[in-house]
């Protein structure tokens, strides 16, 4: 199957949409992008690999906000580098990358708010996987070796960072449906259920552009 489409993949902790990410990019044979981001990051930055790594998708303190989100503002040198916090720097630097990346062709992106960054990217698909409380724990405990609140405890604070991350850096709300495009349940779906929906969906998307 041939198509034109950037999907990006924004997700629970705990709902398997890395996975599901993952299996897309597999079975419509495009790259798929996570910590391989970061991974460009460090080396266009010549930051360290292990501190990108520990801020990533963790939203800054500083007065940054979303005045300058979104946008080509640090690939274009018009804000001094060295007057941002860590977590703006790669935010801005991960954006440049997100842009090159789907300008090359389809792919898949998980997080990092690349909905929002390719918000003006014509051939763009916004998905949200989400699962029920109790599936997520189930996934995560079994993951981890985890007991079942340990598992929660995992959950609510990987949640919590992942929306403030989003909602800090773009103007929209993590998880809200109207935020995306299409959001799919994979703890009701399950995980190969939940590809197929968004190959589907990829399809019908990619069908619509070209008319």
């Amino acid at each position: 199957m041939e198509i034109n489409t950037v999907i990006t993949i924004s997700r629970e902790y705990g709902s398997g949409g890395r996975d599901i990410g993952k299996l897309v990019a597999e079975k419509l044979d495009i790259p798929y992008y996570d910590q391989e981001i970061t991974e460009i990051a460090a080396k266009k930055s010549g930051l360290n690999n292990e501190v990108l790594r520990e801020n990533d998708e963790i939203a800054t303190t500083s007065i940054f906000g979303n005045f300058m989100a979104g946008s080509y503002f640090f690939a274009n040198q018009a804000y001094n580098a060295n007057e941002l916090t860590i977590n703006d720097q790669l935010y801005l630097l991960e954006s440049q990358i997100i842009h090159s990346l789907a300008e090359k062709g389809p792919c898949v992106i998980i997080g990092r708010c690349a909905d929002y960054v390719l918000r003006e990217h014509k051939h763009t698909l916004n998905v949200f996987v989400h699962a029920d409380i109790d599936c997520r724990i189930s996934r995560i405990a079994a993951k981890h070796n985890k007991s079942p609140k340990e598992a929660r405890d995992m959950i609510n604070k990987t949640d919590k960072s992942r929306a403030s991350y989003y909602n800090y850096y773009t103007n929209k709300k993590w998880g809200a449906a109207k935020s995306y495009n299409l959001c799919v349940d994979s703890g009701k779906l399950g995980i190969e259920n939940s590809v197929k929906t968004i190959i589907e969906a990829i399809k019908i998307f990619d069908e619509s552009k070209n008319k």
